[in-house]
């Protein structure tokens, strides 16, 4: 995709970023929360909770941080490196996480709906004691980092199966965090789709500055 269409699409989700914060705010969304997280419980089966705290912990912050620093790692020592900058992104995608897990009143689903999510270190932080659940980082760092890694792979990659697999199995990783977050109970439908969606600016903010001009040589 052009930069020029990758700019538009991050304002566009910008505004409607701001726009579900606001009807969150409102509670235009507390009735499809609780019917979601409502059926999802009623969805629960006991043989599955290790299974998708196993699926929790492909967005915890502990290996998302160390599959962004491999990342940016590989980019540097590959010789891209302004390249390895990209990481910025990520940190600026945890900075707005806290920011409105400290800052907006939005309650995670109850104790009684929810399930134990996959252990994590996240949970010693501040934001993760407020008991706001608004935007969901697993979601948000889910989508920024193997979309990046996708990325890269797809621009490095000369084998068209890679490429198509990187891809792919970006996109399936999404996908099962997603159910995992709701399966779960841990978030709200409204808390995915915010993670989704900011996750998703920086995701291309970061392919925006690895596609950016560069300086022809001299």
């Amino acid at each position: 995709m052009p930069l020029v269409p990758r700019l538009v699409a991050i304002g566009v989700l910008s505004v409607g970023f701001v726009t579900l914060t606001i009807a969150i705010t409102a509670g235009a969304f507390t009735g499809l929360d609780l019917q979601v997280a409502q059926a999802m419980h009623d969805a629960w089966a006991p043989p599955l909770h290790p299974l998708f705290q196993l699926v929790a912990e492909l967005g915890s912050i502990e290996l998302t941080t160390i599959l962004m620093l491999a990342l940016t790692v590989y980019l540097w020592r590959a010789g891209f490196g302004s390249d390895a900058l990209v990481f910025i992104v990520f940190i600026a995608g945890l900075a707005f996480e806290l920011f409105y897990r400290l800052n907006l009143h939005h309650p995670g689903p109850p104790r009684s709906l929810s399930e134990a999510d996959g252990p994590s270190i996240s949970q010693l932080f501040p934001a993760a004691s407020t008991g706001n659940s608004f935007p969901s980082g697993h979601m948000l760092r889910t989508v920024i980092v193997y979309g990046l890694l996708a990325f890269v792979i797809r621009r490095l990659s000369t084998s068209p199966r890679i490429r198509t697999l990187a891809a792919a199995g970006a996109i399936i990783v999404i996908v099962l965090m997603a159910v995992d977050r709701l399966y779960l109970d841990v978030h709200w439908e409204s808390d995915v789709i915010g993670g989704l969606i900011l996750g998703s600016i920086a995701l291309l903010a970061g392919t925006v500055w690895l596609d950016r001009p560069r300086k022809a040589d001299n």
